[in-house]
């Protein structure tokens, strides 16, 4: 009984790949459902110039990166223009938080900026994994 409680399993890469597409994919949406509190006008708000261009820009390449990430097709190169993104996300947004409100406040806001970025740095470093289109494209090479 133990051992079934502390015995571990190889990581599903699928849930961690599902997780961050679908919030990447939900996010890019939004930046053309909702333009003025998630796309343009956000990006203006913050100081962007152009930023009907840099909303759509950024939401076209969210929702089809997120995509990629769901269905685990070149999952390391998808990864890296949303961990572009995130960084930019961070400089713009959660910097000038922590130098104005403070760590907690920046701690608070950065959490799930935090977690998106981590997981994206995990399946730049591990891949797609298994139930991916790589996986198969990998498979049907070798055979």
């Amino acid at each position: 009984m133990i051992n079934r409680i502390i015995q571990t399993k190889p990581l599903p890469l699928f849930i961690f790949r599902l997780t961050a597409g679908l919030i990447f994919l939900s996010e890019g949406l939004q930046k053309f459902i909702n333009p003025e509190s998630v796309g343009a006008g956000r990006f203006a708000k913050i100081g962007f110039q152009n930023p009907e261009f840099w909303a759509s820009m950024v939401g076209s390449v969210e929702i089809v990166c997120g995509i990629l990430l769901i269905l685990g097709f070149i999952s390391r190169l998808a990864a890296i223009p949303l961990l572009i993104i995130m960084i930019v996300a961070f400089i713009t947004t959660k910097i000038p938080t922590f130098l104005d409100k403070g760590f907690w406040v920046f701690a608070h806001e950065y959490r799930t900026d935090f977690a998106m970025t981590m997981l994206l740095v995990f399946l730049l470093y591990f891949g797609s994994g298994n139930f991916s289109i790589d996986k198969n494209l990998i498979c049907r090479e070798q055979k």
